[in-house]
């Protein structure tokens, strides 16, 4: 609307002279701030801007996150995804200590492996988690009580899970998960990998100490598969691999499908159980679409794994177990 002017001359000067004063005080104001504002860049080098900047991103990167998890359009997450994934590698370039950056990197990696590339290419899926590994393993290392695990002795280690708080819980989640997930499928193509097993296994014993719930009772999906991974002479258990995956349907409340997933590839078959590995598969491909809306996009993915694994179900429950004979650790 136009400004309405009096026809009062008296109250348009009085008018005038105090927008006139206003101007004034607001310019005096914006001087003041640009010898402050010229400070602050100039004591910024240009790391520090670019630091600052990335910071200043979080809240963005976590609604994209959000928003990311809530697309049940999986063919358009798994084109997105690479470029995402450099996209984190050149934000850690610029802000190397950064652990919200670092763990969603993590997580970021060891989600595209497991998702899309460990069915077809499990040698460039391990290097994918073990890359998630080690973002994840910087992010937990900055509790100063830890030592470097890739290098300290098994002792000093266990001293430093000691120390962990709830507060590194999503560090050292992501640090355990993605190092099993490496350890799982590197082993076959690189045999040291196995002497990493004892710092697994204590991370997972520290996790379940801190927070069994975290990420929808993850840690006793990860137990779940340890156990019915392996026969039961090379240390598998196949009582305690489902004790563990039940718990992890009654926490997630059965409807994060990555766990049914896990228990019908990993328990059903060692259990060569062939009626329970094809009902676990079919009630995951007939989930409902909004079953868990803030993370549809991997159950979304998990019906697309599971309907190829149901193609091989000839595969898995061979005559005679053939198949456990050839794959002692799944």
């Amino acid at each position: 609307m136009e400004q309405r002017i009096s026809t009062f001359p008296e109250y348009n000067h009085h008018h005038r002279t105090q927008h006139k004063e206003s101007s004034m005080r607001n310019i005096r104001k914006q001087t003041l701030l640009l010898p402050v504002l010229i400070l602050l860049l100039a004591g910024c080098t240009s790391s520090q801007r670019t630091k600052m900047v990335i910071s200043n991103m979080k809240p963005i990167m976590e609604k994209m996150s959000i928003s990311t998890n809530q697309n049940g359009d999986v063919e358009t997450v798994r084109q997105s995804m690479p470029a995402s994934l450099i996209q984190l590698d050149g934000f850690i370039e610029a802000d190397p200590d950064n652990q919200d950056l670092l763990l969603r990197a993590a997580e970021a990696y060891s989600g595209y492996a497991f998702l899309f590339v460990e069915d077809t290419d499990k040698w460039r899926a391990a290097k994918l988690h073990k890359k998630a590994r080690d973002y994840a393993l910087r992010a937990l290392m900055q509790n100063k009580a830890m030592s470097d695990p890739l290098s300290c002795s098994n002792d000093d280690f266990d001293c430093g899970l000691k120390e962990l708080t709830k507060d590194d819980v999503r560090a050292l989640f992501f640090s355990t998960s993605s190092w099993l997930s490496y350890l799982g499928l590197g082993w076959k193509f690189d045999m040291a990998i196995v002497n990493d097993r004892p710092k697994v296994l204590a991370m997972m014993s520290r996790m379940m100490e801190l927070d069994e719930t975290f990420n929808y009772g993850a840690i006793h999906a990860m137990y779940g598969t340890l156990n019915s991974a392996m026969p039961s002479h090379l240390g598998g258990d196949l009582e305690q691999a489902k004790y563990h995956y039940e718990k992890a349907f009654l926490i997630s409340e059965s409807r994060f499908l990555p766990w049914h997933f896990l228990f019908a590839k990993y328990y059903c078959v060692q259990a060569q159980d062939r009626q329970l590995f094809v009902s676990t598969l079919n009630m995951i491909i007939n989930a409902p679409e909004n079953l868990l809306p803030e993370k549809a996009f991997a159950n979304e993915a998990v019906k697309e794994k599971a309907k190829r694994m149901m193609g091989m179900a000839d595969v898995f429950f061979e005559k005679d177990g053939e198949y456990l004979k050839k794959n002692l650790y799944l």
